[in-house]
């Protein structure tokens, strides 16, 4: 009796239980980083978090909290964006009628990306909810390490020249470490640092003034083609087919600090808020027409959706959003569109990751150097 007992225990503590799956149709092999000086137009990878019970089956009516977050910082290999390295990518709250939450959403960095899932039920006690940390590896774009192979080449070469240039067996003066020949290169190698140093940093500085005055193009843009083609309204706010939507929060984000967004819709007749929409969310950098983000949703019993977002690039984005009725609403329309501008403040890589950088290429000429000087000294006659 025991036995059977303690079997039957065994079996209901190891007895599946209600959670979460990430599902993604792009296979893992397929799925890169976002490159910033991509010839191909990119597309945000396309996910769907499934709630599900302990037979398999949907959770329906589930409320779904999701936080995603970048990778963690990795201070000796930095990613192509370092300053969103662990942070939180996307934010948002919303009802799956069917048990499954489905978005898309540009990756911007290589690494495990962190899934934090919340999910409770709409009707009180339907199901037990669920607390769940799903990740996603996404592997570097092979691109970056072909990229990265030929400079390491390029340096090794130059150092093997300069030690070749000035190897073999040179008389050391009294007082003196090394001969003339080395401690000319030494300090030509210290300046070509410092001026590398210099370079970078003038650079960084560079691109942030020119993300900054990105916003203030495409409104000198905006005005003069104003006469050629219709006129967009940017305010966030529209009124349509007695509706009133309103794109709320915040106005401007800065690269690493999530945004505060909302949209809102309302009976312009009763001013009550109105639920049996459907809501097409999508953010597009207005640059190169890339879209980072996008969902489809329904809005709360408050008539509103909203949700927190991060950006990585520092470069105006619009945030778009079509109105659209669902399809068994009492009240049927024609589906409108409000939408406004964010400016993204870019902000410059920290000095340490710079400085790493440096470190790197100086040390691929240094190697170089040395080799250079092994080969001189092993191949000079002797006297």
């Amino acid at each position: 009796m025991m036995s059977v007992v303690f079997y039957s225990f065994t079996g209901f503590s190891q007895s599946p239980q209600p959670h979460v799956r990430l599902i993604s149709p792009t296979p893992a092999s397929q799925i890169i980083p976002f490159e910033a000086e991509a010839t191909t137009p990119q597309s945000p990878v396309k996910l769907a978090l499934r709630a599900e019970n302990s037979t398999g089956k949907p959770l329906n009516n589930a409320k779904f909290n999701l936080q995603i977050f970048t990778p963690p910082p990795t201070p000796w290999f930095t990613t192509d964006f370092p300053i969103v390295e662990g942070t939180k990518l996307l934010d948002i709250e919303t009802i799956a009628p069917k048990g499954q939450l489905e978005l898309q959403q540009i990756l911007p960095i290589r690494g495990n990306y962190q899934f934090k899932v919340n999910v409770t039920p709409v009707v009180a006690n339907a199901f037990t909810p669920i607390q769940q940390t799903l990740t996603l590896s996404v592997r570097e774009n092979w691109v970056k390490y072909r990229n990265f192979a030929i400079l390491a080449v390029i340096l090794l070469l130059v150092g093997l020249g300069g030690g070749w240039v000035i190897g073999g067996r040179q008389a050391i003066a009294p007082g003196e470490i090394a001969p003339q020949q080395v401690r000319l290169l030494l300090s030509g190698v210290i300046v070509v640092a410092i001026a590398a140093l210099l370079f970078v940093n003038i650079s960084a500085e560079v691109a942030h003034s020119e993300s900054s005055g990105h916003a203030h193009h495409h409104e000198h843009h905006d005005h003069h083609g104003s006469a050629t083609a219709a006129p967009v309204d940017n305010s966030g706010i529209v009124r349509q087919q007695g509706l009133q939507a309103q794109l709320l929060g915040d106005d401007s984000a800065t690269v690493g600090k999530p945004a505060a967004l909302q949209v809102k819709v309302t009976d312009e007749n009763t001013n009550q808020p109105v639920q049996d929409l459907l809501l097409n969310i999508k953010t597009t950098m207005l640059e190169d027409g890339w879209v980072a983000f996008a969902y489809q949703g329904v809005p709360d019993p408050t008539g509103q959706f909203s949700w927190e977002q991060g950006f990585f690039d520092g470069a105006p984005h619009k945030l778009e959003v079509e109105i659209a009725p669902q399809p068994n609403a009492s009240r049927q329309f024609t589906p409108f569109k409000v939408q406004k501008d964010i400016d993204v403040e870019g902000v410059a890589p920290p000095f340490s990751v710079r400085f790493i950088s440096l470190a790197y290429m100086t040390a691929f000429v240094i190697v170089g150097l040395l080799v250079g000087l092994r080969l001189k000294e092993n191949f000079a006659p002797n006297n």
